[in-house]
């Protein structure tokens, strides 16, 4: 699954989800959590077929970021209703739970004849972080990213890149180890005008692995799709080497370099993106 961009989008406005099909987004993420007044959270819910529709009619996925605690299990059965792609889970630090919460939707979902809800588990406090990879071998589990400012205010830190870069390739490779996705940048970006800045962050996590990042800034979008893509210098030495390779049956040089297996399945993803 191609998910380069995943763009928030505040589930009660109707001035962002107007137009949240025209920014070229991988997914959607329509957030009921942090976004969300808490006035306005149950409308924010209930809204959430008209709201899905409205989303993805581009092509888009769309996800919904429950809320924790005793609105969790009425939020993703408000998303499977309506037709969401899958969830964000916050504050995943427990596998049971995740397991719990996907029993509760288990008949709901057999009931509409949907296809299961998939999750992105938020890390977001140590204990999950030193869990991760257990969190990312529950059932349901899509992927996993970093929350950056729960964490650092759950462990007292700063939110710093020096004081991130840790933890985030510890969840990284976590969610790698369990072939799961890896979605987020090791240098946050503040500002949503530097987009050199963003792109640069954006191309040094594609280069660990990560395959996409969430944005809360529809200009975000084209440059996370650009920079989690193969380039097209990339793409053309994939080819050639494996067509190189059809005629070899044991490592070879290849432009200067040495060539075996995990360069090929590398050469080989590069063209699967």
């Amino acid at each position: 699954m191609r998910l380069r961009s995943l763009l928030y989008v505040p589930a009660h406005s109707t001035r962002f989800i107007a137009k949240a099909h025209e920014r070229g987004a991988d997914a959607i993420i329509l957030d009921l959590e942090d976004a969300v007044p808490e006035a306005e959270k149950t409308a924010a819910r209930d809204s959430l077929p008209a709201t899905v529709a409205a989303v993805t009619r581009s092509g888009a996925i769309a996800f919904v970021r429950v809320n924790a605690g005793t609105r969790q299990r009425d939020d993703a059965v408000a998303a499977a209703r309506a037709g969401a792609f899958g969830l964000f889970v916050p504050k995943a630090g427990d596998p049971a739970a995740l397991d719990g919460l996907a029993a509760a939707l288990r008949v709901e979902e057999a009931a509409l004849g949907r296809a299961e809800l998939p999750v992105i588990a938020m890390i977001e406090d140590p204990a999950a972080m030193l869990d991760a990879r257990a969190i990312a071998r529950a059932g349901r589990v899509l992927g996993l990213v970093f929350g950056a400012e729960d964490f650092t205010a759950s462990s007292g830190g700063t939110p710093t890149p020096d004081v991130l870069r840790y933890p985030k390739l510890a969840v990284h490779y976590a969610a790698k180890a369990e072939g799961k996705l890896s979605l987020g940048l090791l240098h946050s970006v503040a500002d949503y005008a530097d987009l050199e800045a963003l792109a640069a962050a954006a191309r040094e996590a594609r280069a660990h692995g990560f395959d996409g990042a969430t944005c809360v800034h529809p200009s975000a979008v084209p440059v996370l799709n650009l920079a989690f893509a193969p380039t097209d210098a990339e793409r053309d030495w994939a080819a050639r080497v494996l067509a190189a390779a059809e005629t070899r049956d044991a490592a070879f040089a290849f432009d200067g370099r040495m060539v075996d297996a995990p360069v090929l399945a590398r050469a080989r993803r590069i063209l699967e993106a």
